[in-house]
């Protein structure tokens, strides 16, 4: 899809424009439903230990793409001694709620910081939960967000990219497994050396306690969003859900989801009121 055709009107406030946004999903919803979790799962909690040494032996054993000899390997003692020293701690994060935050001391820091010109804000979503309609298919790394389709209309991954400001250098993924965020991670600091990443991105709570240590060894910061619903707690449904395999659906509480559209608005709003005063 062009990104010029975003819906979100910028001629209105805020309100009105999200006001919009979900008649018109609730429209979509009465014409065309999608599944959706009616109720929310009582799922236990993460029943794996170790998950350090779990995920780096995940990572080198499934390192298809030579991720590790690609970028890892050309600074080995300095990725090294950051994963090391991130590894040593009992935890990668402080955690807000359903927010983990990476290298950062609460929300507010993370809105200064994405003010920043240097910035390169990367907001992520995995692919399980997209919905099962999802026109560009559930595994994938792709998204059309079509204003017109009735499934894109309904689905909350459709309403962030279309409430992303214009000017901030966003880059958007669409996350099918954990090797393909850390290429792209990877290749957006070689790609923009002159900027620091800064991130959003969605993912189940084990994913967030195994990789965190990862984001941290390449040095950048950001949120990590816990998914609610069917999501993985052993190696097994973890395995499974890399490979495709998910036939349970996750989803991002509606306070959450509040949560990360205030960040958002925060962004767009921002950038308005630094062009009035241009």
């Amino acid at each position: 899809m062009n990104e010029k055709l975003k819906v979100w009107n910028p001629s209105v406030t805020w309100e009105q424009a999200e006001k919009e946004w979900e008649e018109s999903a609730s429209q979509a919803a009465a014409s065309h439903p999608i599944k959706k979790l009616s109720v929310l799962p009582q799922m236990p909690g993460i029943a794996e230990k170790h998950l350090k040494i779990k995920s780096l032996f995940y990572l080198i054993t499934h390192d298809s793409r030579r991720i590790f000899r690609r970028y890892v390997f050309k600074r080995p003692l300095k990725y090294a001694a950051r994963w090391i020293a991130s590894a040593l701690k009992k935890k990668s994060y402080r955690r807000d709620g359903d927010f983990f935050l990476y290298r950062i001391q609460d929300v507010a820091a993370f809105k200064q910081r994405l003010l920043a010109p240097d910035t390169l804000f990367v907001i992520g979503f995995s692919y399980c939960h997209k919905p099962f309609e999802c026109p560009s298919g559930r595994f994938s790394d792709q998204c059309i967000r079509d204003p017109s389709h009735p499934v894109c209309r309904q689905c909350f991954i459709g309403k962030v990219m279309h409430a992303l400001p214009e000017k901030k250098l966003c880059v958007p993924l669409f996350i099918p497994t954990v090797h393909y965020i850390g290429e792209k991670m990877f290749e957006l600091s070689e790609r923009y050396p002159d900027k620091k990443i800064l991130f959003l991105i969605t993912a189940c709570e084990m994913t967030l306690e195994m990789f965190g240590d990862w984001g941290n060894m390449l040095g950048i910061r950001g949120i990590g969003v816990r998914l609610d619903g069917r999501i993985c707690n052993t190696m097994k449904a973890f395995d499974l859900s890399e490979r495709g395999i998910k036939p349970g659906l996750t989803i991002v509480l509606d306070s959450t989801q509040k949560r990360i559209l205030d960040i958002i608005r925060f962004l767009r709003l921002s950038e308005d009121a630094l062009a009035e005063k241009v």
